[in-house]
């Protein structure tokens, strides 16, 4: 059994943690700082089963307190809750008189749901504002309220959609701790909106009714960066016979995709997969034969596996010559004797690595430009994207920072 893992902290851009706040269809308003007048309390019923299940892929509920019992609000809804009530984690307030009012209540006591036990700690809460966005004077109006009442968070809602205004918001409070979230109005606008000036927004407030939709606005938002760099091939080797792994995925591969592989775990070359075709085979789209037994590759939990270790339902880590990398599920792990090849290649005199690939033309790297190389057809001198950071030790996987290594 595998030790605890250690996560991976260099190499990654970490942003803001990203935030999924759910709303009800069943609340039929369309200004989120005013209680609706009227909803549908069947639906509202389903819609905090749904919670009760995938409560843990969800940071934030749009939900009216006072609709809870005491149970839901203290085992299901504790902390997540977001509303312009003043029993919220997040109070979404409409004004400045309406936010004095209820901050300087927020120190005494609050309405009761139905027990004392209920009673928020004030220093917890945060405070925030909702806008629906029209024309720049709206944008305007949000910097000024957000900086002279100190708030936490804005919630923006643009009524056609346009990108120029999220920019203009995530430009302006890119160094602060304000959260930004916007108003999606279907799954498609999520990734477009987390990806906004690279940066993206904090959160999303999206409408959900399933489980299924709830776990694809999930995975949009755990999709990873990595730096990929250029490194120029300095040595190639004929090794002769041995064993590589074919990893077979349940995701159809796009161009430009591959896998991170290497002989060092900080040093790894993207491997491209096989949508691409030859004369003599047919594209793979959903494989990348990815590298020696012996290989490491990293994967979603933040430690390594050598490929000999992939196996039926494993999840890996697809990457594009951009870095941005999701999660796939892998279908099948081919381990067969093949004619193998080594690569070396650096970035600088500090940065260094190798692999070892099956020498067959379908085996391919990335250049810079987004262009193919197929490993036959590679020359000392050729450069290639890869992966790479400082080195640290492993164990069982495992990053060890302060232990000292040395990989040949």
């Amino acid at each position: 059994m595998k030790e605890p893992n250690l996560r991976i902290t260099q190499g990654y851009h970490y942003k803001k943690p990203k935030k999924i706040i759910i709303k009800p269809s069943a609340y039929y308003n369309s200004d989120l700082s005013t209680t609706p007048d009227k909803y549908d309390k069947d639906e509202l019923y389903k819609f905090k089963n749904l919670i009760s299940i995938i409560k843990d892929k969800i940071d934030l509920v749009y939900i009216n307190p006072s609709e809870l019992t005491s149970v839901e609000r203290t085992e299901i809804f504790n902390g997540k809750i977001i509303f312009n009530s003043e029993e919220a984690d997040y109070v979404i307030i409409d004004d400045s008189t309406k936010l004095n009012k209820v901050m300087n209540s927020s120190s005494s006591s609050y309405s009761s749901l139905n027990s004392p036990s209920t009673k928020k700690d004030s220093t917890h809460i945060k405070y925030g504002m909702y806008k629906r966005i029209k024309s720049n004077e709206d944008i305007d109006q949000i910097k000024e309220f957000l900086i002279v009442n100190d708030l936490s968070f804005v919630i923006i809602d643009l009524d056609d959609w346009r990108i120029i205004p999220l920019e203009n918001i995530i430009a302006s409070f890119q160094s602060t701790d304000i959260e930004i979230f916007a108003v999606a109005k279907s799954i498609d606008e999520v990734e477009t909106l987390f990806t906004v000036l690279e940066l993206g927004v904090d959160g999303v407030v999206i409408s959900a009714e399933s489980a299924e939709e709830i776990k694809q606005i999930s995975g949009i938002i755990n999709k990873k960066t990595f730096e990929i760099k250029s490194a120029v091939i300095k040595e190639i080797i004929d090794v002769g016979m041995g064993e590589r792994v074919c990893i077979d995925t349940v995701s159809m591969l796009d161009k430009g995709e591959g896998m991170l592989v290497g002989n060092r775990s900080n040093f790894m070359f993207l491997v491209h997969n096989e949508s691409i075709g030859s004369s003599f085979t047919s594209p793979r789209p959903f494989r990348v034969n990815a590298g020696a037994v012996h290989c490491y590759t990293l994967i979603p939990d933040g430690t390594t596996n050598y490929l000999s270790e992939l196996e039926s339902g494993s999840q890996v880590f697809i990457v594009n010559e951009k870095g941005v990398a999701r999660v796939v599920v892998v279908g099948r792990a081919k381990i067969e004797s093949r004619p193998l090849k080594l690569f070396k290649a650096d970035i600088n005199e500090d940065e260094y690595g190798s692999i070892i690939v099956q020498n067959a033309e379908t085996i391919r790297f990335l250049r810079k430009d987004g262009s193919i190389l197929p490993v036959t057809h590679a020359k000392v001198g050729d450069s290639v994207l890869v992966f790479s950071k400082p080195p640290t030790g492993r164990h069982f996987g495992m990053e060890v920072s302060n232990e000292y290594i040395l990989e040949k």
